[in-house]
């Protein structure tokens, strides 16, 4: 068996300058080939350093050999005001230092750095420290340059000019003393610049502090890899219901393929742009086109992806949902997916003791991921928080109707440890935040693939449909109020109160918003409508009814009490019509709503009355029919509507969308031209919306014909 190669046989000159020598070919390469060993402490490290050692590297990772980085990393303006502010000093320093790993990506050499340094990283074969200057409240940068190669027996120590960066071992002019621990000129150096990296590691240096930040850059290089794997093959998805070779005993709170899962096209690329995006980002899909299984398939293949680079990886995936019964819709989807996941609503006593035991599970290794799916509010709570702050490892966050958490109170409650972010929206945003918006963005990160309505119809994710507009004139005592509020709202925005206030429904702005809005949704003319439209499909199944929330706001100004809405559409359905119906909203209980489901889905009731419980997520494919009763003119809302009935569902290749559009009333005073015009252009926005993929768009089209004739709206 050949000798494995020792330090002495390198024929290592006493020193190395870009004048007369290639540091990285003459120098850095038979060393390392040489070594089990390697020991750098120096002023910066960058990944891309990995790249330009090239085969070095590889054969000194084949070998089994170790390696310790002592750095300091760049704090940029931003950094040290932090730190003079008080901010914790080791947190500013961890994150620059991740920033400057993550940076790397952008840099082809750099990226298969990281591709190497991810192994080395992945098998605990190198470790990380900070080192900082810290002196009456200032921080300094540590900017020596030492470093040791070991073979077992004999040492190479160095010290020089050259950064542990591409630029310093190839671009710049450098040069460095090498000391030989075998030779005798060299023996008390060598021995010398050993002893300080490890007092340097075991933090014994005055003046200096160094800290561990393996962990934190374990997790910057995994997630920095993911972008650098090229394509990433999802052999697991399967786009044609091919079997899938799955492991006997999948690990324990690991999620998996489902074996019958059929995932389209589509939904593979999205998972695909996902990873090269480092596993952040946001998937903007059209609602029916399964963003659920989409992001699943995603923490299952980010769980696969980290147990193959380390065996005892562990991924805790954190589901968000706006509502209790989509938490219970995700945990039936999660547990298709192998895993029983831990709903955490309602009362913390319930759930936090669990969460905690689980962490302990996954701490201690005895399980290889878990998922907790939650509420909003729950989220946002003290108790769960503080639960997030207790875990330290490997982090998902999937957030369902991700635009929500742009909201003020729970967009800075979302955990920035969390290394994987994943936002689901088919509309992520937010009508007049711009702020929320880019709060989303911010933290998610960009849309990484999107699918809209129409795509999704022509390739067959959702059905065809036909859109009826009814026309509902306004009576005049809702014109009366409506030119009045609009008057109030115009006098507030030429007086300067900033627009931003629109999205702030307890703002004076508004307040005035929502009443013109629920003047709208209110109108009292839409219930006759509905009863001649309901006795036209006096036969059809599985109808939906979007009703206006709260009351019609003349009883308000009237001080007179009177009954909602809903209530009026279900007296006229159920008692009237002879209809079987049932309400679903917020004060429906939690087993009422799953029983109101199953009814709907086996068609024992025609009709379910709602007003907002079925905007966001509730699945209930088999619907045929929908009344918007009520539509607002935030495109979330009416885009959401029209894909809750769009769903697939067997026998079903077309639905039909009634939408009850408001008009002044024909020789109506009260409501001035230009304010008639404005309410036409804001109804006809969301007709047009509606009509473009409609299969009966110009007959829809016509409809509208005499009102824009009458208000010279030909061009809106």
């Amino acid at each position: 068996m050949a000798e494995e190669p020792r330090l002495r046989g390198c024929s290592l000159e006493s020193d190395y300058r870009s004048d007369r020598s290639h540091l990285v070919e003459d120098f850095y390469l038979p060393a390392l080939a040489a070594s089990t060993t390697y020991d750098r402490a120096v002023g910066y490290f960058a990944a891309s350093v990995i790249a330009t050692l090239g085969q070095g590297i590889d054969d000194f990772t084949e070998r089994g050999g170790t390696m310790r980085i002592i750095a300091s990393p760049y704090l940029e303006p931003a950094d040290i005001k932090d730190i003079e502010e008080g901010y914790e000093l080791r947190e500013v320093l961890h994150r620059a230092a991740v920033r400057d790993l993550e940076q790397a990506v952008e840099d082809q050499r750099a990226a298969r750095g990281l591709g190497k340094l991810g192994r080395l990283v992945a098998e605990g074969r190198i470790d990380f420290k900070l080192a900082y200057v810290e002196e009456r409240g200032r921080v300094g940068m540590y900017h020596e340059k030492i470093g040791v190669f070991r073979d077992g027996r004999d040492i190479v120590a160095f010290k020089g000019s050259a950064n542990e960066t591409r630029s310093g071992l190839v671009g710049n002019f450098e040069a460095i003393e090498v000391y030989r621990s075998w030779d005798p000129r060299d023996t008390d150096r060598a021995a010398r610049i050993s002893k300080d990296f490890e007092d340097l590691w075991h933090d014994r240096t005055p003046t200096l502090r160094v800290v561990p930040f393996t962990e934190a850059a374990k997790a910057a290089v995994e997630r920095s890899a993911l972008a650098t794997t090229g394509r990433y093959e999802l052999d697991d998805l399967p786009t044609g219901g091919a079997p899938i070779v799955m492991s006997p005993q999948p690990p324990a709170g690991a999620l998996t393929i489902p074996q019958s899962l059929v995932v389209r096209d589509y939904q593979k690329e999205a998972v695909q742009n996902w990873f090269r995006n480092q596993c952040r980002g946001i998937l903007r899909m059209a609602t029916g086109t399964g963003k659920t299984l989409t992001a699943l398939s995603a923490a299952a293949q980010l769980g696969s992806f980290l147990r193959k680079n380390d065996d005892n990886a562990s991924l805790l995936v954190i589901v968000v949902a706006p509502f209790q019964h989509l938490v219970d819709q995700w945990a039936k989807d999660i547990e298709w997916f192998g895993v029983t996941p831990l709903r955490a609503y309602e009362s913390s006593s319930k759930w936090s003791p669990r969460a905690h035991a689980l962490l302990q599970n996954l701490a201690l290794g005895g399980m290889s991921g878990g998922v907790i799916v939650t509420t909003n509010a729950t989220f946002g709570g003290d108790t769960f928080q503080n639960f997030l702050v207790a875990y330290g490892g490997q982090l998902l966050v999937i957030a369902d109707e991700a635009h929500n958490l742009g909201a003020r109170h729970l967009r800075t409650q979302l955990p920035e440890k969390a290394q994987y972010r994943l936002g689901l929206s088919a509309t992520p945003e937010r009508w007049f935040d711009d702020e929320g918006t880019d709060a989303l963005t911010g933290y998610f990160g960009e849309i990484v693939f999107e699918m809209g309505i129409g795509e999704a119809i022509r390739c067959g994710a959702l059905c065809r449909y036909t859109y009826t507009p009814v026309l509902v004139e306004l009576d005049d005592e809702e014109a009366e109020l409506y030119a009045e509020t609009s008057a109030k709202i115009a006098r507030l925005i030429a007086s300067g109160t900033d627009l931003r206030e629109t999205a702030d429904r307890d703002s004076p702005l508004g307040r005035l918003l929502k009443k013109r809005a629920d003047i709208i949704g209110h109108a009292r003319g839409k219930l006759e409508v509905l009863r001649t439209e309901l006795e036209k499909r006096r036969e059809t199944s599985h109808q939906l009814i979007y009703c206006a929330e709260g009351k019609h706001p003349l009883l308000y100004e009237q001080g007179t009490e009177g009954p909602r809405q809903i209530d009026q559409v279900m007296d006229m359905v159920g008692n009237e019509l002879q209809l079987a119906a049932a309400r679903y909203t917020s004060e429906t209980k939690r087993p009422a709503r799953q029983d109101i489901l199953r009814r709907f889905e086996r068609n024992e009731l025609q009709i379910i009355s709602s007003m907002r419980c079925l905007d966001e997520g509730v699945d209930v494919p088999e619907s045929r029919t929908a009344y918007l009763m009520a539509s607002s003119s935030n495109p979330r809302q009416f885009i959401q509507r029209r894909g809750r009935v769009l769903r697939k569902a067997p026998g079903k290749d077309r639905a039909d969308i009634v939408d009850f559009v408001v008009v002044p009333p024909v020789g109506g005073e009260a409501i001035q031209y230009e304010t008639e015009r404005n309410l036409l252009r804001r109804e006809f926005a969301r007709v047009e919306e509606f009509a473009y993929l409609a299969e009966n768009e110009a007959v829809t089209l016509d409809v509208l014909r005499p009102v824009r004739e009458r208000y010279g709206l030909f061009d809106t």
